[in-house]
C-alpha cells in the first residue's frame, strides 16, 4: 500500500514517523504534547504534517493509551488525557486529508514487534510492556485481537490481588500495581527503608533516603550487587512471571514479548521472570514451555506499529 505514518502519543512529546512497508523508519517530526485534549488534536495534525513532507502518504496509524473501539476510531476512555468517547478518527482526518486509524498503543507496540522485531516467525505470540504501568497485546494466528469491543489485552488491570493494592483505574489489585516500573521503585523503597545497611549503593545514588530513591537508582545499585535493588527486581520478576504463567493458561503462545522499559535491562529482569513463570506454570514440567524473550524494538515499536497497522484492512468488515 505504499508509505503510512505512525504517530506514537508520549507523557512529553508527540512523534510522528513516515514507515515503509518493511517497517524502517524514514523520517520523523515531534512537537511537544499539550495539556488539553483538543490541543493534542492539532499537535497531532501538525506532527503529521511536518514527517510527510516530501512523501506520498497512503495512511496514519495513531497509538493512543486508553480504550479504542473496535472500529479503530473512538477513544472510549484515556486514563492520561481528558479524553470521554472521543472522534480522533474524525478530528484527525479532518485536519490532515488522510485516512486515520486508531489502535490502543499496546496493541501497536506489539504488533511491531510481531511484525519487525523479536515476534517475527511466530504465529501466536503475547506481548506486555513493563514501563510506568503494564500494557500488553495478543496475536494469534498471525492477527492483532482486539475482542468484540475492541478493548482486549488490558493485562495491567487484571486483579491479581483481591483488595489489594488501589490502582489509577478505581480498583484494587492490579496486575501492574505488582509488576511495573512504580511496584518497582516502590519495592525499594519498603525495602531501603527497613534495611538501609543493605542499601548502600542504592541510597548513594540519590539523596541519601529511601524517598529519593528514583528507577534509574535501581538499575545501576542492582548490576553493582546491591541486595536491596536485586531483591526488589526480584519481587517485581516474581509477579511478572505468575502472570505469565496465567496468560499461558489462557493463550497458550509460542513466546511471550517483553516490552517496555524496563526491558532495557536486559537479563537483569528478564532471567527471574523467566524463573518465576515456570515455577508458576501448571505442568511446567511436562509441558512445552513458551520462550520469555526481549522486544527489539524499544520506544520504536509503537509508531512503527501503528504505522503499518494503517495498512491492515478494517477488522471490522
Amino acid at each position: 500500500m505504499g508509505l503510512t505514518i505512525g504517530v506514537d502519543i508520549g507523557g512529553t512529546k508527540i512523534a510522528a514517523g513516515v514507515v515503509d512497508e518493511e517497517g524502517n523508519i524514514l523520517s520523523t517530526f515531534k512537537v511537544p504534547t499539550p495539556s488539553t485534549p483538543e490541543a493534542i488534536v492539532d499537535a497531532i495534525a501538525s506532527a503529521v504534517e511536518g514527517a510527510r513532507a516530501g512523501h506520498d502518504i497512503v495512511g496514519v496509524g495513531i497509538g493512543a493509551a486508553g480504550y479504542v473501539n473496535r472500529q479503530r476510531s473512538t477513544v472510549y476512555f484515556a486514563p492520561n488525557i481528558d479524553w470521554r468517547q472521543e472522534p480522533l478518527k474524525e478530528k484527525v482526518e479532518a485536519r490532515v486529508g488522510l485516512p486515520v486509524v486508531v489502535e490502543n498503543d499496546a496493541n501497536a507496540a506489539a504488533w511491531g514487534e510481531y511484525k519487525f522485531g523479536a515476534g517475527k516467525g511466530h504465529r501466536n505470540v503475547i506481548c506486555i510492556t513493563l514501563g510506568t504501568g503494564l500494557g500488553g497485546g495478543i496475536i494469534i494466528g498471525n492477527k492483532l485481537r482486539r475482542g468484540h469491543f475492541g478493548v482486549a489485552a488490558e493485562f495491567g488491570h487484571i486483579r491479581m490481588v483481591p483488595d489489594g493494592l488501589a490502582c489509577g483505574c478505581g480498583s484494587q489489585g492490579c496486575w501492574e500495581q505488582y509488576a511495573s516500573g512504580r511496584a518497582l521503585v516502590r519495592y525499594a523503597k519498603q525495602r531501603a527503608n527497613a534495611t538501609p545497611e543493605n542499601a548502600e549503593i542504592l541510597l548513594g545514588l540519590g539523596d541519601g533516603t529511601p524517598d529519593g530513591i528514583e528507577g534509574k537508582h535501581i538499575s545501576v545499585a542492582a548490576r553493582q550487587g546491591d541486595p536491596v535493588a536485586v531483591d526488589s527486581y526480584r519481587e517485581l520478576a516474581r509477579w511478572a512471571g505468575a502472570g505469565l504463567a496465567d496468560l499461558a493458561s489462557l493463550f497458550d503462545p509460542s513466546a511471550f514479548i517483553v516490552g517496555g522499559g524496563l526491558s532495557d535491562e536486559g537479563e537483569l529482569v528478564l532471567d527471574p521472570i523467566r524463573k518465576s513463570y515456570k515455577r508458576w506454570l501448571v505442568g511446567g514440567n511436562w509441558r512445552p514451555v513458551a520462550d520469555v524473550i526481549a522486544a527489539q524494538l524499544g520506544n520504536k515499536a509503537g509508531l512503527v506499529g501503528a504505522a503499518d497497522l494503517a495498512r491492515e484492512p478494517d477488522p471490522v468488515m
